[in-house]
């Protein structure tokens, strides 16, 4: 009788964190949150950049089109579309200059400040984004009907939880690990 390993669970220990999984991953699942979710967001960025291909948009360049178009009548400045991206402002700049060379948006100067850029669309760019939202549709329906419809909106609940909440800097963590030790060692 074979035994099936998907049920049957080993616990393993990386450190002081302890890990149950299945025998058949126990060598290939990593403890690493970080990493996890950069192997999950390249897969499903493969998916969508698959999806857009026939507009030779990219799925962060569709998004930036997005925002800018959720934003309405006040386009955004750069400091507030990358806030609303989760990028700082030098990878927006980077992101921006493709979509600029190729018309699709245009950067303003402020009203009040010339030095502040609000971010646009072109008319080009109202229409690459009408024609990459259908097909963004596209990709969207199958990743629901793939993953779940039920589990992947509770999955982009988690991770805009996630990514709402401020998570200290690696080294702020290890300099409060540092902390924690020096004074554990002078207590004893």
């Amino acid at each position: 009788m074979k035994k099936d390993s998907s049920i049957s669970l080993t616990a393993s220990k990386y450190g002081h964190i302890p890990i149950c999984m299945t025998e058949d991953q126990s060598l290939n699942l990593s403890p690493c949150h970080c990493g996890a979710l950069r192997r999950a967001a390249r897969r499903v960025t493969q998916l969508y950049d698959a999806g857009l291909a026939p507009t030779a948009l990219t799925v962060t360049q569709f998004s930036t089109l997005a925002e800018v178009t959720r934003a309405g009548e006040r386009p955004p400045t750069m400091g507030q579309l990358a806030e609303t991206l989760g990028m700082d402002r030098s990878t927006l700049g980077h992101n921006l200059r493709p979509l600029e060379r190729d018309r699709l948006i245009k950067l303003v100067p402020g009203e009040t400040d010339r030095r502040s850029r609000r971010v646009s669309l072109t008319p080009a760019g109202t229409a690459k984004y009408t024609e990459a939202l259908a097909l963004w549709k596209k990709v969207q329906k199958h990743f629901e009907s793939t993953y779940g419809s039920e589990s992947a909106a509770q999955l982009r609940a988690v991770l805009h939880d996630l990514s709402k909440r401020s998570l200290q800097t690696a080294a702020s963590v290890s300099s409060t690990s540092r902390t924690k030790s020096k004074r554990t060692k002078s207590v004893r």
